[in-house]
């Protein structure tokens, strides 16, 4: 903070250069975030961790294979909603601090993403439809409708984990961009804040 004396002895508080420097790099970063849309994909990151965990449910009346054994869509499906939510707040409360939350976030995401689409694509690999066979009024047995049903869950949960892998590695990759472009005023958020104290400790 600094303080002119002018000539009829009045005293006049002039704004701090770090703090208008400090004030002018967070609307850029608010701006350059926006510019990204965190909020649209954290909703899409949100809404398909519902969809996953919501489409796994007719999983658990069929037969259960590694991905309900391991329960792949809920701790899948918890992660999206989790990376959706930090990314929606990110756009309510942009700072450097949020920002690192959510490139954490969407990385870790993005390796459970990846981890999730090998299992199913292992599990659909080793459980394949069962093959039709005849019964009365020429219907399939129960087996061969039960596995079909399976395997095309799975897939539509797959293809919602690949979607979720996308938007996860876009969001880290312009995220760590931002990072790097606003790097720089960390050390002029701590002396900003070192002046600060500063001037409360005189004054007190």
């Amino acid at each position: 903070m600094a303080v002119a004396v002018n000539r009829d002895l009045t005293v006049q508080v002039l704004a701090d250069a770090n703090v208008v420097k400090l004030m002018d790099s967070k609307q850029a970063l608010r701006a350059a975030v926006q510019k990204g849309e965190p909020k649209c994909l954290g909703v899409s990151q949100l809404m398909l961790g519902l969809l996953v965990m919501g489409y796994s449910i007719p999983l658990h009346l069929t037969e259960h294979t590694e991905v309900v054994w391991m329960g792949v869509p809920w701790w899948s499906g918890l992660s999206f909603v989790i990376a959706g939510v930090v990314s929606i707040l990110l756009d309510k409360y942009c700072n450097m601090n949020h920002l690192y939350a959510c490139l954490v976030t969407s990385v870790i995401t993005t390796v459970i993403a990846i981890m999730a689409i090998i299992v199913y694509s292992v599990d659909i690999e080793r459980n394949p439809a069962t093959p039709c066979i005849k019964q009365m009024y020429d219907n399939c047995d129960d087996k061969h409708y039960a596995t079909k049903l399976s395997k095309g869950v799975k897939s539509a949960l797959l293809l919602f984990t690949l979607a979720q892998t996308t938007i996860s590695g876009v969001l880290s990759f312009l995220l760590f961009r931002q990072r790097r472009s606003f790097q720089i005023y960390n050390p002029l958020n701590q002396d900003a804040i070192s002046t600060q104290a500063v001037v409360s400790a005189d004054g007190n």
